[in-house]
């Protein structure tokens, strides 16, 4: 019998992959041209350049868990569940942050506005991919046993 693509999976890996390459692509364009991203964190020079590129820098290790998760959601459900996790803690510390902001920081306010509506879009993204994921995949959890580890009782 021919197996089919499970569509679920895949539309999985495409979300997963659509919020990775949101994040690759920030990374990309803070380490290209820091400077022009310095302004919108109010900073400028050389320590400007340095901070937006050390930001390119998380961006890319932040990414490490979504990059295995979309290996494969099923079978990498840990690494989809930190990445989950890791969504939601960015947009609710994005939240904080602006909401201690003085108003007098608009520049600033919305710059973290562009962040929080980003990691939001990704939160939903990747919670669709871990419910399509994650929902009636009982043949591939990898704490149940599988026909290649499973033991048979053998009569003595």
């Amino acid at each position: 019998m021919k197996r089919r693509p499970d569509l679920r999976l895949w539309t999985a890996r495409l979300l997963i992959a659509i919020v990775a390459a949101w994040n690759l692509e920030c990374a990309a364009a803070f380490l290209r041209q820091p400077q022009a991203f310095a302004p919108a964190f109010e900073l400028s020079g050389v320590p400007g350049a340095a901070a937006v590129r050390g930001t390119a820098v998380l961006f890319v290790m932040w990414n490490i868990p979504y990059l295995v998760a979309l290996w494969h959601p099923r079978r990498q459900r840990v690494s989809l569940g930190e990445a989950l996790a890791m969504q939601a803690v960015g947009l609710l510390g994005e939240g904080l942050i602006l909401a201690h902001l003085p108003e007098a920081h608009a520049l600033l306010r919305a710059s973290l506005w562009r962040f929080i509506l980003f990691d939001a879009a990704g939160l939903v993204l990747l919670t669709a991919a871990c419910l399509l994921a994650c929902l009636n995949s009982t043949s591939e959890e990898p704490w149940s046993a599988s026909a290649s580890t499973a033991t048979t009782a053998t009569p003595n």
